[in-house]
């Protein structure tokens, strides 16, 4: 078949390879527009942007999805198929009547569970054990398209969203495979989405402040979920402290008071205690709780900032 693939994280490079080494036919990469990343503010390619010219797949990067020449282009292109995933922004109905197949989608979800742009992340933060990959047949919605095939995961109790992300990644590649292979051959129908839609929303960097009143699971949850970005953070003096990683103790203390300083940095919350295991000072690397100790004069009984 002719794919043209929408992508633009690195989430979505092992489909896009699986389709190349599977020898499908990748006539076009749209992704978003390279960004401004680092210090020095230079722009920066998405990673699909990367992979694909490397393998010299002709790249489209429109700053709106309404662009007449990018509709223009997709016509020339005729594509059997066009597959997304994770590239950011809704189809119109134009893109999504143009190839004989349809619009593949590839969610890091159970749909109706999270629709939206940070699934992977709302289900770490609401303390989910299973999530999964659905593959859709698109519709003008936000994922509310008709499922094709769903595959479930665990959510491991020391998973971040980035450790479940590469998981979910790898296993999306397989089931895309699979679905576009049973709408080639006809045996896959597609069945309505059925229960009650839950949403994930994009983060922002504002979203990541921790609320030390929460259940100490609850702000493990948060600081798992939110790690790799916007990763959780607090504030000590002033200072911007991110939290990298930690784990839940039994004991109880007053949120935000530092209940213990010395080589343990342990927390307490709305319920139970939470021990600092790996953090980053603002400026800084990332180091553990007993370094971070060590250059300061930090005791039993301060208390991290009001947020």
């Amino acid at each position: 078949m002719r794919i043209v693939f929408f992508g633009t994280p690195a989430f979505a490079l092992p489909s896009l390879d699986a389709l190349l080494n599977a020898g499908e036919d990748v006539v076009a990469v749209v992704s978003q527009p390279d960004k401004r990343k680092g210090r020095d503010r230079a722009h920066t390619p998405p990673p699909v942007k990367e992979y694909a010219l490397e393998r010299g797949i002709e790249v489209l990067q429109p700053v709106k999805i309404t662009d007449s020449t990018l509709m223009h282009k997709l016509s020339l292109l005729k594509p059997d198929v066009i597959v997304v995933i994770a590239y950011g922004k809704i189809l119109r109905a134009p893109i999504l009547m143009l190839p004989s197949y349809g619009c593949i989608n590839v969610h890091a979800s159970l749909l109706p569970n999270y629709r939206g742009a940070a699934p992977i992340q709302w289900a770490i933060l609401h303390g989910d054990v299973k999530t999964g990959i659905t593959t859709m047949l698109m519709d003008e919605g936000l994922d509310t398209g008709d499922i094709l095939l769903q595959e479930k995961t665990d959510i491991y109790g020391d998973d971040t969203a980035e450790s479940l992300g590469k998981r979910l990644a790898e296993m999306s590649a397989p089931i895309l495979l699979k679905t576009l292979q049973g709408i080639e051959q006809g045996t896959l129908s597609p069945s309505p989405q059925a229960g009650t839609p839950s949403f994930a929303p994009s983060l922002k960097k504002e979203d990541g402040v921790i609320d030390w009143s929460k259940t100490a699971r609850a702000v493990h949850n948060f600081i798992r979920g939110m790690y790799p970005w916007p990763c959780a953070y607090c504030y000590l003096n002033g200072e911007r402290i991110k939290i990298i990683k930690a784990t839940v103790l039994e004991g109880s203390g007053q949120p935000r008071r530092i209940q213990k300083a010395e080589n343990e940095l342990i927390v307490g919350t709305g319920d139970g205690l939470i021990s600092i295991l790996e953090l980053q000072p603002e400026g800084k690397k990332i180091m553990s709780a007993k370094a971070f100790l060590q250059g300061r004069r930090l005791k039993e009984g301060a208390f991290f900032d009001e947020p």
